[in-house]
């Protein structure tokens, strides 16, 4: 029953699963930070946490389903000469959400009604919200992950312990992320333009438009690489300033 743990094919498997899914976990990362930022700190933290949790138990329910899942990449209907499938389907509703949520929250900061706090009543049915956002748009995000990870590995344990190992990552990483962009306000803009980015990304994968992952990955690098620069020196411009 253990020979598994010698077999340094399943491994390597293992490895190259969690990578990926940790890369592609970008996204939802930068997703979670923006819907929980809303939210007071107590708040924000058990959305996280709880929103997190239920999104795993999902993912791992679809991988159980993997009869079912490569059967979302059978073909529809076709529209100009472009077979749409189930999978088509979900990328780009997902992606139109995206595009949505993020224009809308684009539109809140710019109009300055970006209010806190609140009444419980009215908190808590944003903690339901930002937890149902979570859920919804990481299985959008799996989608293509899981699909691929079907591919790559043969053992379902394999891609189940993936899949745990990458969302304890991502959650690990997605509390300092929130913080960073809580603390620093114009980095919220720059992570809805992101989101702007993936959902246009997103749509276009679904009309059969593959934008490579690595050029999106890179101008998300670059951009966070100068607001970083930024960052920093307003920071050090207030320190002056207050010496």
């Amino acid at each position: 029953m253990l020979a598994w743990v010698t077999d340094a094919q399943i491994w390597a498997s293992l490895v190259t699963l969690t990578v990926m899914e940790i890369v592609l976990g970008i996204d939802n990362i930068v997703f979670i930070s923006v819907v929980v930022s809303r939210l007071p700190a107590h708040f924000a933290n058990r959305a996280r946490r709880v929103g997190l949790a239920l999104a795993l138990v999902f993912r791992i329910i679809l991988l159980t389903l993997l009869t079912w899942l490569v059967g979302l990449t059978a073909p529809l209907f076709d529209v100009g000469g472009h077979a749409f499938s189930w999978r088509d389907a979900i990328l780009i509703a997902g992606g139109l959400f995206l595009l949505f949520k993020a224009t809308h929250e684009i539109h809140k900061g710019i109009e300055g009604d970006d209010e806190e706090g609140g009444m419980t009543g009215a908190i808590g049915t944003s903690f339901a919200a930002v937890i149902a956002q979570i859920v919804v748009i990481d299985m959008v995000f799996s989608v293509d992950s899981i699909i691929t990870a079907i591919g790559m590995a043969r053992h379902i344990e394999v891609m189940v312990a993936a899949v745990v190992i990458a969302m304890g990552i991502m959650y690990l990483a997605s509390g300092p992320v929130a913080a960073f962009i809580k603390r620093h306000p114009t980095t919220k803009m720059l992570a809805l333009a992101f989101l702007l980015l993936i959902g246009v990304a997103l749509v276009a994968d679904g009309l059969g438009f593959h934008i490579p992952r690595g050029y999106i990955y890179f101008a998300m690098a670059f951009s966070a690489g100068v607001e970083m620069v930024n960052v920093l020196a307003h920071n050090r411009r207030r320190k002056n300033k207050a010496m």
